[in-house]
């Protein structure tokens, strides 16, 4: 069954604040190797001209993938997690995230579509401040595989064409 197309500009409200931590920040640049002073160190950060240290480019991750789980278990939606791959992600930046800040993230559905009987999904997360700067906007794409046929392959419509009167 696809996706209802009625939640295309639905907004879901912010969680709880994430507070951002030098720590958090260390442990995310390790894990995902990368070890740019910046991330790491607080002098190294500030000679770059930032008040303490910066979080990797994909670190609002942690933050943006709670929030559109809301979207993703909304019953209504009418999605099956057990079909859905991560098809893009992308993070668009007003300012780096840093050390000290507390970000909330509002979900809102960009759009709904079908293609080759797949439903995509397009997610827009705005990080904010609880002052109500906006930091970053995550975006993420989420493909729902269409159901297989008895051979196991994905069904598509038939077309027009292949049809007999």
């Amino acid at each position: 069954m696809p996706l209802d197309p009625s939640f295309v500009g639905r907004t879901y409200p912010p969680g709880s604040p994430y507070e951002v931590g030098r720590e958090k920040i260390r442990e995310f640049a390790l894990a995902i190797g990368d070890p740019d002073p910046a991330y790491l160190d607080p002098q190294a950060a500030k000679a770059l001209g930032h008040p303490d240290v910066i979080a990797p480019p994909t670190f609002p991750i942690i933050i943006s993938l709670p929030a559109a789980g809301q979207v993703v278990e909304d019953p209504m939606l009418g999605l099956d997690w057990s079909r859905v791959v991560h098809g893009d992600q992308r993070f668009v930046y007003e300012r780096p995230v840093r050390a000290g800040d507390r970000l909330s993230a509002v979900v809102t559905v960009d759009s709904i579509k079908t293609v080759a009987g797949n439903d995509l999904i397009s997610l827009a997360a705005a990080l904010r401040t609880p002052e109500g700067e906006l930091v970053c906007t995550a975006y993420t794409l989420l493909v729902a595989r269409g159901p297989e046929d008895e051979a196991g392959s994905p069904s598509a419509a038939p077309s027009a064409a292949g049809s007999e009167a």
